[in-house]
Order: structure tokens, then C-alpha cells, then sequence
């Protein structure tokens, strides 16, 4: 039996999901979570063999729930299933330690195979995922595969408007903590304001630039 967690912020998706994967032998859903936070306490307290994870969250993003779940419970596997295509999602759920990842286009069934999968060690990408990371390989334009997890969270939420104050008290972490984050993600960058960061940001498909101009 391959028991699985879901982390996913929308109620009626983790329905549609549990409906599907309960009724395929083998496969049993233990758990959810709507959060990072939840996903973290989630890991604490049910002992699962894949993770299926959305990266769009309230707060903190399914990247930091990766991390928090496999410090929580290393053996855990972990499948993205996200509507996000950029290279620096995809590279940054793997260096958080995804072993797949899946956009939401797929069909049903891929997402089941993918589990199996996953679940037996193997790694697992869209067509178009596994065309993203061929891509970054070539063309080298990884600006964002030079952040840590961390940092880049701290830039995808700057990028999404909130300040370091609500930054920090989503990541629970301190403000200086993450106005030093900031530097080093400036640093890194070559940007010398959030401005740039921003646009860079909007580049690499972290935030749609013309919500955020719009808001």
C-alpha cells in the first residue's frame, strides 16, 4: 500500500484528488494539508510514502513545505503537481528535494503512474517540464538556480507584494533575518533595488507583472 499525503490549499481539489487516488488499488490517502505549516505538522504525524504537492499556497509556497516535511520525515517522496512551468519553480521544488514534477494539465492517470513511480524511487516530469529543464541546461539562463530555497522564497514573496515584516512572520523568521536574505538575493541577482528584483522576478514567471502593476 503506497499511503499519501496531499498539499493543496483548495478543499475541493484535495476532494477530487483523494476520490481519485482512494479508488485505485494500492494507493490510500492519510493525510492533507492546506498549508506549509500544516503540511510540516502533517509529516510529523503520519508516516506517508509520497507527498503530492501544490506549490501555490497561502503564506509560505509548497517549496518551504517541501523542505519542512523531509527534514520532519526524510523518507517521504515528493511529487509536484503545480500549474507553474518556469525554470525557477521547477529547479528550486528539486533542490528542496522533489523527485518529480507534474503540471496540472496532466491527465488523471499520469498523476496515478507518477505516484507509483515516485514511489519506487524513480524520477518523474511532465513532457513539457522535462523540455523547461533541457532548456535551462542549454541556454544557461539559470539567474534563479543560484538562490537558496529560502531565498528564493523570500523573492517570490516580495515579488507578491508582502513586506519583510509579513515575510518574516510567514517563514517564521526574524525581519533582520530576512532584510539580510534580501541583500543576498540582491547580491546574487546583480540588482541594487526591489525594483529590479521585481522585474526579474516577473522574468523568470514568479509573478504575473501585470497583476502586480494593475493591483
Amino acid at each position: 500500500m503506497i499511503r499519501i499525503i496531499l498539499v493543496d490549499d483548495h478543499a475541493i481539489v484535495r476532494t477530487g484528488y483523494r476520490r481519485l487516488l482512494d479508488a485505485e488499488p494500492g494507493l490510500q490517502v492519510v493525510g492533507e494539508a492546506a498549508s506549509a505549516d500544516e503540511a510540516n505538522v502533517l509529516a510529523l504525524r503520519t508516516t506517508a510514502d509520497v507527498a503530492l504537492v501544490d506549490l501555490s499556497l497561502r503564506g509560505s509556497s509548497g517549496i518551504e513545505a517541501i523542505r519542512g516535511m523531509l527534514a520532519r520525515q526524510p523518507s517521504l517522496k515528493v511529487l509536484v503537481l503545480s500549474m507553474h512551468e518556469g525554470a525557477g519553480h521547477i529547479t528550486q521544488a528539486l533542490k528542496s528535494g522533489a523527485m518529480g514534477y507534474l503540471t496540472k494539465y496532466c491527465e488523471p492517470g499520469d498523476v496515478i503512474d507518477g505516484i507509483r513511480r515516485i514511489a519506487s524511487g524513480k524520477r518523474v516530469f511532465s513532457p513539457e517540464i522535462a523540455q523547461v529543464l533541457a532548456e535551462e541546461a542549454i541556454d544557461g539562463d539559470g539567474a534563479l538556480a543560484h538562490l537558496t530555497p529560502r531565498e528564493f522564497e523570500v523573492l517570490r514573496m516580495l515579488a507578491h507584494g508582502e513586506s519583510a515584516n509579513c515575510i518574516a512572520s510567514s517563514m517564521h523568521l526574524s525581519p533582520k533575518t530576512v532584510l539580510n536574505y534580501l541583500t543576498l538575493i540582491r547580491q546574487k541577482l546583480n540588482a541594487d533595488n526591489d525594483f529590479k528584483l521585481l522585474h526579474l522576478a516577473a522574468r523568470h514567471g514568479l509573478v504575473d507583472m501585470s497583476r502586480t502593476i494593475n493591483a
